[in-house]
C-alpha cells in the first residue's frame, strides 16, 4: 500500500524494503521480514503498526501528506546531491562514464550525469521526475 512511498524513500537514500517487491504480504510475515533485516515498519494499518513495536503508522493516502507525515515522525527526507539507490529495486546506483553508450531513452553521459542500477539495470538522472520529487518533499 505505500509502493510510490518506497520509492521516494530510496530517492532521499534510504535503504528501503517494500514488502510486497519480495512477495510478503500477511502481516506476521511482513513483521518478520523488519525484524529479519532490521527494518523500521511503515504501514497505514493501525493494527499492524499497533502490534510492531517502533513502527511508523501514516494515516494518510496522499504522497505529499504521507511525507510530511514521515518527516513530523524524525524520518529525515532530502534527496542527496548524487542518487545513491534505485527506485525501482534499492538496488546501489554506479555513475557510467561519459564515454559509454546508453539507451536511447537515457540522456548521453557525456552530457548529463546518469546512474545505472547494479541490480536491475535501471538508468537515473536528475530529470523532471527529480524536481517533482524535490517539490514534494516537505
Amino acid at each position: 500500500m505505500l509502493g510510490k512511498l518506497a520509492r521516494y524513500l530510496r530517492m532521499c537514500g534510504h535503504d528501503t524494503a517494500y514488502a510486497l517487491d519480495q512477495g510478503v504480504e500477511a502481516d506476521d510475515a511482513v513483521r518478520a521480514l523488519a525484524r529479519r533485516e532490521d527494518r523500521r515498519l511503515v504501514t497505514r494499518d493501525a493494527a499492524l503498526a499497533t502490534r510492531t513495536e517502533g513502527a511508523i503508522r501514516l494515516s494518510a493516502r496522499d504522497i505529499e501528506t504521507q511525507l510530511r507525515e514521515l518527516s513530523e515522525a524524525g524520518v529525515h527526507l532530502s534527496l542527496p546531491e548524487t542518487p545513491t539507490r534505485c527506485g525501482r529495486c534499492n538496488g546501489g546506483l554506479d555513475r557510467i562514464e561519459p564515454s559509454v553508450s546508453t539507451p536511447d531513452d537515457v540522456p548521453d553521459p557525456a552530457e548529463t550525469s546518469v546512474w545505472r542500477c547494479e541490480r536491475c539495470g535501471q538508468h537515473f538522472w536528475k530529470g523532471s521526475h527529480w524536481d517533482d520529487v524535490r517539490r514534494r518533499l516537505p
